[in-house]
């Protein structure tokens, strides 16, 4: 059997870890860690390498490729820009998925990749339905179909949990960029 191939944005390696076990058996994987909103550098350098982490850890994380997208936090600042007092959640957030999954997009319509999806949709403090929603437009803009995702559910944001203690992940206490610093 031919798996397809699926390119999984992922905001950071806890987040990836629950998903990536729910998805690997039936997907080929690509992670495309592709995150210009986090905050500071060395905290993206962080997550980066937490990401390769899990990966590492993983059984099956040999089957599972990692791309780095372009760090470009400036990007982040100019689409912010309006929306600085924003509570998390609000327009800067949508603005911040809509950049993120394009990216992811764009990638995997330019690679050859079946279907995309991310894992922000895991978090308890993410509208999985806006998620959906972005991600559906950009399918149908970019030509590769969006794989509808609410993975919190059937318990995924815990199990992401058991996971990060499993394997010693750094687990942030904040979504990522600097107004959400500001608001925890």
């Amino acid at each position: 059997m031919c798996k397809k191939k699926l390119l999984l944005h992922s905001c950071c390696g806890p987040c990836s870890s629950a998903v990536l076990e729910r998805l690997h058996e039936d997907y080929e994987i690509t992670v495309l860690y592709y995150n210009p909103n986090i905050y500071p550098p060395d905290e993206y350098a962080h997550r980066l390498a937490t990401q390769r982490q899990i990966i590492d850890s993983l059984p099956f994380g040999d089957e599972i490729k990692l791309v780095e997208g372009e760090y470009d936090p400036a990007a982040f600042d100019e689409l912010a820009k309006g929306c600085e007092s924003d509570p998390e959640g609000g327009e800067r957030c949508r603005r911040c998925f809509e950049m993120r999954l394009g990216g992811a997009a764009e990638y995997a319509a330019s690679h050859g990749f079946d279907l995309f999806t991310t894992t922000l949709s895991i978090s308890p403090h993410k509208n999985s339905k806006l998620l959906n929603e972005i991600g559906e437009r950009l399918s149908t803009e970019y030509g590769v179909p969006w794989l509808h995702s609410d993975f919190k559910k059937q318990n995924g944001y815990l199990r992401s949990i058991e996971l990060s203690r499993e394997y010693g992940l750094y687990r942030q206490d904040y979504c990522g960029c600097k107004f959400s610093v500001r608001d925890k």
